[in-house]
């Protein structure tokens, strides 16, 4: 359990995420109960407003709920159980907090280049180039939120079964 939480504070780190955040999120994905905010904070050794804050940052990208538990006055947290359901969630946070806004700033750059004299020919394609990915990258996140979890889960087996067949 210890690895893991620090596997993924590390990984959280690594993908821009707070080292506190992720390993919050860790304990609460192996915690096969709710937790209130001062066990976590004792478990991982972090002050309890570190871990007000992890929460309050974890309840932003959907992935913390509070519970509250029968005959305790504190407050629970608990993170989804689905790890599709919490793939999807990220996807959908990753997809409005990166991709919309580099869409956005690629399609302003692009345009701009192509009315700019001092940029080139090349530099408007690449943008362009870039902006079309990211589309694409953005339409495949959109579509994939229409997806349950379970479908999610059958789309990517079929992927798999694709790239072997493929590669």
């Amino acid at each position: 359990m210890e690895r893991f939480i620090l596997h993924w504070g590390e990984m959280g780190w690594r993908w821009g995420i707070n080292r506190s955040v992720a390993q919050v999120h860790a304990l609460l994905m192996l915690s096969p109960k709710p937790l209130p905010a001062d066990e976590i904070g004792e478990t991982l050794n972090v002050a309890r407003s570190n871990v007000s804050t992890s929460l309050k940052e974890l309840n932003g990208w959907g992935l913390v709920r509070t519970v509250h538990v029968f005959g305790d006055r504190r407050e629970h947290f608990e993170t989804l159980r689905d790890v599709w359901e919490m793939f999807l969630v990220i996807m959908r946070e990753r997809k409005k907090r990166e991709l919309d806004p580099t869409l956005a700033t690629l399609r302003e750059c692009a345009a701009e280049a192509r009315t700019n004299k001092v940029d080139s020919d090349y530099t408007a394609a690449r943008l362009n180039e870039l902006a079309t990915f990211i589309e694409l990258a953005g339409s495949w996140a959109d579509r994939a939120q229409g997806l349950s979890p379970a479908a999610a889960k059958r789309l990517f087996e079929l992927g798999d079964k694709v790239f072997r067949m493929v590669g």
